[in-house]
């Protein structure tokens, strides 16, 4: 009998082991592990994590196995998945994998499940690597076909994430492993129509997702009779979410070569992923004319891009989750006020800026790669700027230093002790040997 698409995965990721992984992998998962505990730290002020909080209390009631990031207070470990989930997607700046976050679903509850020992922590980078290849190999072969659908990736591929790397993590067979994807499949799912309405429930999906991930892999282990072809079945997540074959082939070439850690990139501003680029040539044409000059700004994108939800949206807005989303409003925040901050995209009745975004008209473009934009701006004596701004995952995959130097700047912006990311990094750098207990006394003074 043929290995199944599961089979082939768990055998890979259950495997998985710091002396065997390329040492440029291990090496980003330790930067994605700093961007994903050091932006939960610039995150301590956001609003969601009293919320998610306020929800696993009342849930889960009074267990102690694990820490809520932003208090100490204890918590059980789905509590903290939770909240701690809310906090790392709070300032919507975690790293992205094409376009799912899975940092903010996996680090949480890795973290979580280290801390109420049931793993030890010397298995985390090995078990992020193993969320990332699991739920990154999805993202890249069937989110073209999903998100225009309506489904975000996170969710969708970020259960597949979630159980790949507690499977790792809590030491699960490869047989196991297989039965925790195949459970994780058919937990999966997750919609953009929040996106469309700029309200809040993303920012509480990616805990809800680890959730079901990890209980995918608990129920492996307590012995489910799980399906074998969830991924490529008939009525599998191919089928089902992309209704589009699962290219077999691609999969055994990708496993293990093509790494999808290695396609993680960092966001250098609160906003959306697809956002990144046009701020980043805005404010290279913010050097060159003042925005009072702007009569008009066309700006064209990958259509990809331009038709992910809300990202065409001209407002009025009401909450930032409408606004990190919008290329009008981040372009015209940058042209007007330059990089954008949290408070200033919270600022929703700038007239300047509202004025200027009623003035910026997207369009889509096929032969403009993702993750790039081309800006044309007319000024009020009819002169043109253009400006190409191509722009690849590369681009934004900051290695070790340049994340904890990054860090850095966004602590002090946010009034908050700088110094505190090098006692993140360190734990980062070896989490084998420093103790995780130095993680929660950045976060609550302990």
């Amino acid at each position: 009998m043929n290995p199944t698409v599961a089979e082939r995965l768990a055998d890979f990721t259950s495997t998985l082991n710091e002396t065997d992984l390329p040492e440029a992998v291990i090496a980003k998962a330790r930067t994605c592990l700093l961007n994903g505990l050091g932006i939960a730290y610039v995150g301590l002020d956001t609003p969601y994590h009293p919320v998610a909080a306020a929800a696993a209390r009342a849930m889960y009631g009074n267990a102690y196995d694990a820490t809520l990031l932003p208090t100490g207070e204890r918590s059980s470990v789905s509590g903290a998945i939770l909240t701690n989930g809310a906090l790392f997607h709070g300032r919507a700046q975690e790293d992205t994998c094409g376009a799912a976050h899975l940092g903010a679903v996996v680090i949480p509850l890795l973290i979580a499940l280290v801390e109420s020992g049931r793993a030890p922590a010397g298995r985390i980078i090995p078990a992020l690597v193993a969320g990332y290849e699991a739920g990154g190999l999805f993202e890249d072969l069937l989110a073209g076909k999903t998100t225009p659908r309506g489904f975000r990736a996170t969710t969708l591929f970020g259960v597949t994430a979630a159980a790949a790397a507690s499977s790792r993590l809590l030491g699960l067979s490869a047989d196991q492993t297989a039965a925790a994807l195949n459970n994780a499949v058919s937990l999966s799912g997750g919609l953009l129509q929040s996106f469309v309405e700029g309200t809040d429930e993303w920012r509480y999906q990616v805990g809800t997702t680890a959730q079901l991930g990890w209980t995918a892999t608990e129920l492996a282990r307590a012995g489910s009779v799980s399906s074998r072809a969830a991924f490529e079945g008939e009525k599998g997540l191919a089928s089902a979410f992309a209704e589009t074959p699962l290219d077999d082939k691609a999969i055994g070439e990708k496993l293990g070569r093509d790494w999808q850690t290695l396609r993680v990139a960092f966001k250098p501003f609160p906003v959306c992923a697809f956002n990144q680029t046009p701020v980043t040539a805005a404010l290279k044409l913010r050097d060159q004319v003042a925005p009072d000059r702007i009569r008009a700004v066309a700006v064209k994108m990958n259509p990809y891009e331009c038709g992910y939800a809300g990202m065409d949206s001209t407002g009025p807005f009401t909450s930032i989750s409408g606004t990190l989303m919008s290329i009008p409003f981040c372009i015209a925040l940058t042209l007007v006020r330059g990089t954008p901050t949290m408070r200033n995209m919270t600022t929703y009745d700038d007239p300047e800026v509202n004025a200027l975004e009623k003035r910026i008209v997207l369009s889509a473009d096929p032969e403009i790669p993702v993750l790039s934009c081309r800006i044309r701006v007319t000024l009020d004596d009819d002169t043109l700027l253009d400006l190409d701004c191509p722009m690849t995952p590369a681009d934004y995959a900051y290695d070790f230093g340049e994340m904890a130097r990054r860090l850095k700047v966004l602590a002090s912006g946010e009034g908050l002790d700088p110094s505190a990311i090098d006692r993140l990094a360190s734990f980062c750098a070896d989490p084998d040997h420093v103790p995780l207990a130095q993680v929660f006394q950045v976060f609550h003074g302990g």
